[in-house]
């Protein structure tokens, strides 16, 4: 039992990595020994471990037919997170900072056994005014909603997206994202959401983004 226990705790750690994916990319950036685990109509995912931490990090880079404006939209607009973000259950605005910063709550599902998990992110965009380049980060935070009974809070998360203009309706997106999801998970979850995850979330982020709500969409705080 005790040799099971562990395994558990191992497994768990690497598991959540792509789960919060709704959010958000890493401090893992740094890290230059990415592996590829999968590669699906342009959507290609890595995993690489991070300095100091037993925890992978998770690597998402791909090219969108969108402008930086549109795939930025679609980011900070939580209320539609549960449309394409793999297995958010709810996702909530707290508080709206300004058009570049929010706070959000959010509970993402998963399946009996396992209790779900919920965190409160913190997004802000900035971009290089030379370069173009959009980056949003997203660590989670502590504090802003008390913890639930039965649901197990995420507290070490950080992600980020960065984005860069290819062309004036192309952008390469790179995303990455380092968790400790806490508690215990099963190994068969960690196979589903350390590899599928990302690819499920990035293909239906192709949908969002052709919805009427984002096409044509342009930010003041955003140069496309």
């Amino acid at each position: 039992m005790k040799a099971i226990n562990q395994i558990s705790n191992l497994v768990n750690k690497v598991f959540f990595m792509s789960l919060l994916m709704v959010l958000t990319v890493a401090s893992a950036s740094a890290q230059n020994d990415w592996k590829l685990s999968a590669d699906k109509e342009g959507i290609k995912v890595y995993t690489s471990m991070v300095a100091d931490s037993k925890i992978k990090a998770v690597k998402v880079e791909c090219d969108l037919n969108t402008t930086p404006s549109q795939l930025v939209a679609v980011v900070m607009d939580i209320n539609t997170a549960t449309e394409w973000v793999y297995h958010v259950k709810s996702a909530k605005l707290i508080k709206q900072v300004s058009p570049t910063e929010l706070y959000y709550y959010s509970e993402v599902s998963l399946p009996w056994p396992v209790a779900n998990r919920d965190f409160v992110a913190h997004l802000t965009v900035t971009q290089d005014p030379a370069s173009k380049v959009v980056t949003i980060d997203g660590p989670a935070v502590q504090g802003y909603v008390p913890v639930k009974k039965g649901i197990v809070r995420v507290d070490n998360s950080f992600g980020r997206w960065v984005i860069t203009p290819v062309s004036a309706s192309q952008v390469h997106v790179q995303y990455m994202i380092h968790t400790d999801p806490g508690g215990a998970i099963p190994a068969w979850l960690v196979n589903i959401f350390a590899t599928d995850a990302p690819l499920k979330i990035f293909e239906s982020l192709k949908v969002q983004l052709q919805k009427p709500a984002y096409k044509n969409t342009t930010l003041a705080f955003v140069a496309n």
